[in-house]
This record gives C-alpha cells, structure tokens and sequence, in this order.
C-alpha cells in the first residue's frame, strides 16, 4: 500500500515548508490536545476515582501512568505501520481506539477496570496517534520546522486551559463517570485529524518499506552514537518530566486550594506551555544557538522548575490563590513548553528526514520508561510523606540529570575555539552531528554555525 501511495505522490524537491504543511500542523496541534492535553488535565479526576473505590494516591496514579507509559512505549509500533501503511489510517484506527478507551472506562467497575480501560485501550490508541502525526508534521518543513513543531505541540498547553476548567465542571456536574463517556465523544475527532495527514514523498525516502520487524522500528539508530547519547538524556528526562501532569492538580489541593484553585494552576502551566513552545520554535529556527545547547538549557530550567513547585509553601486557605504555586506553576510551564519542541526539532539532524518518523516513535518510547515509574513513584512517596514535596524534588532531579547528559551532545557546550569549517551538510540528511568537527546548520540560517572542540 505504502508503494501504490508513493507512486500515486509526486516526489518533491525537498519539504515544501508551507503549503498544506500548516493543516498538518493544525491536525497535529489537535492530536497533541486530545493527547497529552488530556492526559495533563485527567489528573483532576484522580481524588474522585480514590474517593470511590477506597484505594490510595499510589494506586489511582497507574490510572494515568499506565495511559501514559503504553502511549509511549507503543509508539515505535504506531510509527513502524505508519511507514508501512501511511499515517493517514494509523491515526484514523488510533482515534477510534482512544474513544472506545474512555467509554469503556465511564462503566468501570474497579481500577482494574480503568487500568484496562483507560491504561491499555485509549493508551494503545493515542500510541498510534502522536508519533505518526509529529512525524508527518517534520516532513512538511525544513527552514521552518521547529515552530511548525513547536506550533502543534502548543496543542497540550490550549487544551489544558480549557479541558481542566471544563473537567472540573464535568465532574462536578455529571460524576466521574459521565465525565469519561463525554470525554470518549471528544477524544473521537482525533480520527478526522488522521485524514488530513496528506502522505508527502520526499528526496531520500526508501523505494520500499523496511522488511522485518526491527527495521521497521528503527531500532538501527542506536548505532548512531549522537542518538545513544540523546535517547538516554530523553529516557532519564521522561522519569520526571510527565510527574506534573498527572500530579500537579493533587499536589494544588494538598497544598490548600479548592478544586476551581487547583484547576487555575493547571492552566496557568498549561499557558506558560504553550507560549513557551512557540517562542521557543521561533528562537531555535533563527540559528544563533545550537539546538543542541538549547536542549540541555530548557531540560534543566525544566528541573529547576520541578524543584521550585515541590518548595512552594502551603495555601493558608481554601479561599486564597496560592500566588507561589501560580508562580511557580508558570515558571515550570515556561521551561517545559521550551523544552517540548527542542526534542522532536533535533531529530532530523540526528537520524536524517527519512527516519524522523521511526525515530519520533522511539523517543516517545524512551520517555515512557520513565514515564511508567515517575507517577507512581510520586504517588508512593505522597503516600509515605503526607504530600507531593519530596516527590517533585525527586522528578526535578531525574530532569536535571537527564539534562546533564544532554551536554554529551556536539554543540550542547561551548568550546574554547572555532574548529576549522568544512563542507556543509543538509539537515534532511542526518548529518548535523557527528562525533568529529562539523558545521552545525539550523533549519532557519543557510549559514552554519562552527562546532569547536579544545
């Protein structure tokens, strides 16, 4: 099928860097919102679930982390039969599933039930969502591809704004149940999303689908030295950095706030987020830094925001605002939104536009082996503690580590003096850092900005 579509899709001379390129960033930022938008505004609904199956914080967290860590850690297999199949059907297939996920879930009669409902169905569904339409989004620009990016990943911060006072009414209003079926009806646009991912053929692109199941996943880029140094920064980052989007709302009402209180922190966050992905976009396609140095940048203001939500000092009140959690919340929001498009912007200059997509998939897998610990963790060490404090302390810490080896990267550190410059290289083709001396080009400069070495 996927050969029958290349022949029926002119090849272009490269990415078309606009074009139809910004309604697949429009259906990417839809996929992002009803993803892990979603997913960062469930956490309200956590103390409900406690509440009525009379289990801890440590259990109703695998609700969310288990929705979460399938996501990610079945994202190869999404991006595998998008390259075999084409993105379009993969994601259309993924929409049914997530809302099928959530239905299910609105009749649960157990957790055990909401881990299979919500954890594994629309788990396995928004696996197949994310990855392939991030991908597709990388292939449609060049120049201008980490605010293309950093545009549909503003999905999760716009739909945190409004899913977060929207849930809290929801629950509020028709009981946790009611508020999951509806959610299932909303969860099922993700499918007219999938039909706009227009397949795009592109110069480099393989005659042919990759034969065997490890060539499909991509799992022949862990060879590459830059991508073994920056999938083991991601995987320690992802221990800490999805803890605020399942924990954030909880550790709002321990703090003191009321439900509408603990929902405002959430979207302050959540706007942060999303201004900081644009600006973010913006800064790194003009080229005055590395994006690699950028990375390593915004994964510690990341960790050091975590560090400052977990010291917050408690609300006095219900009736208060909580203006340091607000604070702080923004601040954290600010350093994730710059982090979130720097991940995905580097790929292309690691593993080449033709593996982009595989290896979205694997960075997703990568943060879902933290991702399926660092909830739970923190919902362990909420229950031994009595609040989220130590919690955020320890995810801030797995961030900053993470973003420690992300220093290991070419260009992530500033060198004493300018390496001689050699011939330059396109960013579609991967060859943005290697070991050795190298240009390093920015989508958005024609100009490249020397590696230098001591």
């Amino acid at each position: 099928m996927l050969q029958i579509t290349a022949m029926m899709t002119p090849k272009l001379a490269g990415p078309p860097d606009g074009g139809w390129g910004w309604v697949v960033a429009a259906a990417a930022f839809v996929v992002n919102g009803l993803s892990y938008g979603l997913l960062r505004s469930l956490g309200l609904a956590l103390p409900d679930l406690a509440e009525h199956f009379d289990r801890t914080a440590q259990d109703t967290a695998w609700v969310s982390a288990l929705a979460l860590a399938v996501q990610q850690a079945a994202s190869p297999v999404g991006s595998a039969l998008s390259t075999r199949w084409g993105a379009r059907p993969v994601v259309m297939v993924g929409g049914i599933l997530t809302s099928l996920g959530f239905i299910f879930s609105a009749f649960a009669g157990s957790l055990l039930h909401l881990y299979l409902g919500l954890g594994v169905l629309a788990g396995s569904g928004w696996a197949l969502v994310f990855a392939p339409a991030v991908g597709t989004l990388s292939r449609y620009f060049s120049r201008r591809r980490v605010l293309a990016v950093g545009l549909a990943l503003t999905g999760s911060g716009a739909s945190s704004l409004l899913l977060a006072p929207a849930l809290q009414l929801l629950l509020h209003t028709f009981g946790w149940r009611g508020a999951l079926l509806l959610l299932g009806a909303i969860t099922l646009h993700l499918t007219p999303c999938g039909a706009l991912l227009r397949p795009l053929a592109l110069p480099g692109d393989p005659p042919a689908p990759p034969h065997g199941p490890l060539a499909a996943l991509g799992l022949g880029l862990f060879t590459r030295r830059s991508f073994l140094v920056f999938a083991l920064g991601t995987a320690m980052v992802g221990g800490g950095y999805f803890v605020p989007y399942v924990h954030l709302a909880p550790h709002a009402l321990d703090q003191g706030l009321a439900g509408y209180g603990a929902a405002l922190v959430v979207a302050v966050a959540a706007v942060a987020d999303a201004g900081a992905r644009l600006v973010c976009g913006w800064l790194a396609d003009q080229g005055w830094v590395p994006l690699t140095r950028l990375l390593a940048v915004f994964g510690a203001l990341t960790g050091l925001g975590l560090l400052a939500v977990g010291l917050v000092p408690v609300v006095g009140n219900k009736e208060g605002w909580g203006g340091f959690l607000l604070a702080t919340a923004g601040a954290y929001g600010l350093s994730a939104g710059g982090y979130a498009p720097l991940v995905f912007g580097v790929l292309p200059g690691l593993v080449g536009i033709e593996g982009v997509v595989q290896a979205t998939g694997l960075v997703m897998m990568l943060m879902s082996l933290g991702g399926l610990l660092g909830p739970p963790l923190s919902g362990f060490l909420r229950d031994e503690t009595g609040d989220f404090t130590i919690s955020f302390l320890v995810c801030g810490s797995l961030v900053l580590s993470g973003s420690f080896i992300y220093m290991g990267l070419p260009g992530a550190m500033p060198s004493c003096h300018p390496a001689s410059s050699p011939a330059t290289a396109p960013s579609e083709r991967g060859e943005l850092l290697p070991i050795p001396q190298v240009a390093l080009l920015s989508p958005g400069n024609p100009h490249s900005t020397l590696d230098t070495a001591c």
